[in-house]
């Protein structure tokens, strides 16, 4: 059950800093870079905003013989690479920025590439695929006869969601959806006066228009044309009028990465069953949650990524997700008929009031699930000094009781979005709130589930013990 990304990769370099004066030699600012960052760009952010999260993901590219190559190899650190040699120089991108404000950007080795061979072990990779993301940023990789042939094959078989280039090659037929933005869609149906009606109030309307041309032109099942903080589009095959999805508003000023988190989204959702238009509508909100949260700017550097990677185990029952795939897990579960439980915490100083309600409520079903307060959210509920425990320590922890089959880590306050995407039949919680209805009952009711309490324990608790260990040093 991998996902495989399929693309062009790039190394973009962010240099930050502050501007309070113009150069003598022109009037332009000086930039005082006091911050620089390096990160694989294209299907490499993709890839690795999977990897984050835990997936099983392959990243199936071309790298260059050179320094930039290497430095994107070491960036994709955490990731199972299988690459060629792309015959061109390693493209790089390097953004400067004032604050919060891009004030160029200069580009290297951009220029249009040949397109590359493919190994065979790149194309027995694309074949193990569970699901695929192409990635295309132009770079001539999706151009690969080969490689197409070879998606077209698998498109019958395998979701293909492609993200689509103007420098690059149509999609292949058969893909699940394919997924421009306006400004992309609007050149690839060169429709006349489009972009004059781009800031129009029926934009959506003529976003649905585009989109329904262009699944005809490729012969793709579905066309989801993204509209930033407008949301998307999507057109299916079924015959059905274009559905507009909203998007949630958010503050930005950077919406780098937002395509490759709504592709990694999508790939995500349908990997883990769901329909295309629920696969969107949670891939959309995901791309504005990961911009509100700061954009590329967010993600890990490499050595801090390989420590995200939560480890995993077989489940009891024939079932055996890679490290950290709660949906697969559950997923599998109900495929052959079985509850899906879940529960959420901090668990910080795993005492035995924890072990005891979390074995009460894996009795419950035929697993259980661990919505895990990540360090960041622990703090805001907690205070600056919880954790007392990092979240990678108490999810190993967790998943070393043999009561606990997978674990899910959330940075927002509330597991509202956890449980979104997890869809639990179960929601247990310690009976600390029993006699009072749960804050999450409204949302688990909505597709069916329930809220139950397990027995609590008082004289057990992670503040207690934090108190007492305190005492003796």
């Amino acid at each position: 059950m991998r996902i495989v990304v399929v693309g062009d990769v790039m190394l973009d370099v962010d240099l930050t800093g502050e501007a309070t004066r113009l150069s003598p030699d022109a009037p332009v600012p000086v930039v005082d870079i006091v911050a620089e960052n390096r990160r694989a760009g294209g299907a490499g952010l993709v890839a690795l905003m999977l990897a984050e999260e835990g997936w099983p993901v392959t990243l199936v590219t071309v790298l260059g013989d050179d320094d930039a190559g290497r430095q994107l190899a070491d960036q994709l650190a955490g990731v199972r690479l299988v690459s060629g040699p792309s015959g061109a120089p390693s493209p790089v991108k390097t953004r400067v920025r004032a604050g919060s404000h891009p004030v160029v950007r200069f580009d290297q080795g951009c220029a249009r590439a040949p397109v590359p061979d493919v190994t065979p072990a790149m194309l027995s990779a694309v074949e193990d695929a569970a699901v695929v993301v192409v990635a295309d940023y132009g770079r001539g990789l999706a151009a690969n006869p080969q490689l197409r042939a070879l998606l077209a094959r698998l498109a019958t078989d395998v979701p293909i969601i492609w993200d689509p280039h103007p420098a690059g090659p149509d999609p292949v037929q058969g893909v699940a959806v394919v997924t421009p933005n306006l400004a992309e869609a609007t050149r690839a149906a060169a429709a006349p006066g489009a972009a004059a009606d781009v800031q129009e109030p029926d934009a959506g309307t003529h976003a649905g228009h585009l989109a329904g041309l262009l699944r005809e032109r490729w012969g793709s099942q579905a066309v989801l044309v993204t509209r930033g903080g407008d949301g998307a589009v999507l057109v299916s095959d079924d015959g059905q009028a274009p559905t507009h999805i909203p998007a949630p508003r958010v503050e930005t000023g950077d919406p780098c990465g937002a395509g490759d988190r709504l592709a990694a989204g999508l790939a995500v959702h349908l990997l883990a069953g769901c329909g295309l238009l629920e696969a969107a509508r949670l891939a959309v909100h995901e791309a504005a949650d990961f911009l509100a949260a700061g954009g590329v700017s967010s993600l890990p550097k490499p050595a801090a990524r390989i420590a995200a990677i939560r480890p995993g185990r077989p489940e009891r029952h024939h079932v055996e997700p890679s490290r950290g795939d709660a949906l697969l897990l559950a997923r599998a579960v109900r495929n052959r008929g079985g509850t899906v439980v879940a529960t959420g915490g901090c668990f910080d100083l795993l005492h035995a009031g924890h072990v005891r309600a979390l074995a009460a409520a894996r009795a419950m079903g035929d697993c259980l699930v661990v919505c895990l307060n990540s360090d960041a959210s622990v703090r805001r509920l907690k205070g600056p000094d919880r954790p007392i425990i990092g979240e990678h320590d108490r999810a190993e922890l967790l998943l070393a009781l043999a009561c606990v089959d997978a674990v899910m880590v959330f940075d927002e306050d509330t597991p509202e979005a956890v449980l979104g995407r997890l869809r639990p039949d179960l929601w247990v919680k310690g009976g600390d709130y029993q006699g009072t209805r749960l804050p999450e009952a409204d949302l688990v009711e909505s597709w069916g589930g329930r809220c139950l309490t397990v027995p609590y324990h008082p004289a057990r608790s992670t503040t207690g013990l934090a108190t007492a260990l305190a005492k003796v040093g």
